[in-house]
């Protein structure tokens, strides 16, 4: 695209901020920031897309700005849906309030809502995409992910010893990392749709998995799908903190396992068992979770958990909390992820580190993801 102009470049960083705000409340859609400038540069509406079934950025920023919008420009996220589902499509909307310009991020990748550029262009509006594209991308990771992929995006946690141990040599982690890396997972799990353990984590923790942010009240924050992967349907027992009213609760487990004792206490998915009959079919598991419009993950399962869903190619981000602490025996942070040799290995890209208190936050993507590609 041509050399913006710092108004520009300005309002379209404020959309991406004001997208954010719809973090962990707009799945299945995306989260969406609009600026509306007048037709002087100044701002005269912003917006952001801030529930799922809600108006879009582009009707918040449009009715904020009002009849100061008529000549202006609109600065979006993400290019506006051409579509007609619970909301109306915006690119209409936009030509109807009288824009004369229209600049976008990210190009839509759904195939049914694309189209709104050729729609704002046949009309005679000015459009541009592609500004600041990388950043509104990162904003919006996991529900791209989703879209090209058709499955979850995947977010593996792990709190660990500066010597990669997860618990002690008898078993006890409580507590490995600080407040500060603990709350900071909350935030996590607040922004994603579900949050996964295995039957380890499940007997060894008895996980309650609901997200507790300070300064909220609880029905400001959102809760996540709290899902339990139990192939042999043994782990959750009535009582376990993970059945509590916080959130709500699927336990997933095999086919051919007998799951009559957790009739009535949670909902349940039956899935096939993995091939090598150890765990289940995560593909499935994701395809199911899928359905029912999850479309963020946030695994935060054991090592054998993490190292599965590492072998089956479905880790799509990794952060981890390390603290600066030994213990030189106990269970490694990764079971065996199908890795046998140095060759093999799965190289990171490490995109953040941050200082949490004592810790340090490491976020990484491996090294093979792109968001064009498929797994």
């Amino acid at each position: 695209m041509a050399t913006p102009a710092p108004v520009e470049t300005a309002a379209m960083r404020r959309a991406i901020e004001l997208a954010a705000r719809g973090l962990g409340h707009t799945s299945p859609n995306p989260v969406v920031g609009c600026v509306v400038l007048d037709s002087e540069g100044r701002t005269a509406g912003e917006g952001w897309h801030q529930r799922a079934g809600g108006p879009h950025a582009e009707i918040h920023a449009l009715r904020a700005a009002g009849e100061r919008a008529r000549g202006g420009t609109a600065l979006v996220t993400l290019e506006p849906c051409n579509h007609t589902g619970r909301t109306g499509p915006c690119a209409q909307a936009l030509i109807d309030a009288g824009i004369a310009r229209v600049v976008y991020a990210v190009a839509d990748p759904d195939p049914s809502a694309t189209g709104g550029a050729l729609t704002l262009a046949a009309a005679g509006v000015d459009v541009e995409g592609g500004l600041l594209a990388v950043e509104a991308a990162a904003g919006n990771e996991a529900w791209l992910t989703s879209v090209l992929r058709r499955r979850p995006f995947v977010l593996w946690k792990y709190a660990a010893t500066l010597d990669g141990r997860v618990a002690a040599a008898d078993g006890t982690s409580r507590w490995i990392t600080s407040p500060e890396s603990r709350a900071d997972v909350h935030r996590l799990r607040a922004a994603a749709d579900a949050v996964i353990v295995g039957s380890g984590t499940a007997r060894a923790d008895d996980p309650q998995l609901g997200a507790r942010i300070g300064g909220l009240a609880d029905d400001e924050i959102s809760q996540p799908l709290r899902v339990v992967v139990d192939s042999g349907a043994t782990a959750v027992k009535a009582g376990a903190r993970v059945l509590d009213g916080t959130a709500p609760t699927l336990i997933a487990v095999a086919e051919d396992a007998d799951a009559s004792h957790l009739d009535g206490l949670a909902p349940l998915v039956r899935l096939p068992r993995a091939a090598d009959g150890r765990g289940l079919h995560l593909p499935a598991l994701l395809q199911a979770l899928y359905d029912r419009e999850v479309r963020s993950v946030l695994l935060e399962g054991g090592p054998t958990l993490a190292g599965a869903f590492l072998a089956a190619q479905v880790v799509d981000k990794v952060v981890g909390y390390l603290a600066p602490v030994l213990l030189g025996a106990g269970p490694a942070v990764l079971g065996d992820a199908g890795i046998t040799t140095i060759a093999q290995a799965l190289r990171l890209d490490v995109t953040d580190i941050e200082r949490l208190g004592p810790d340090l936050r490491i976020t990484a993507t491996p090294a093979r993801h792109a968001l064009n590609e498929e797994n």
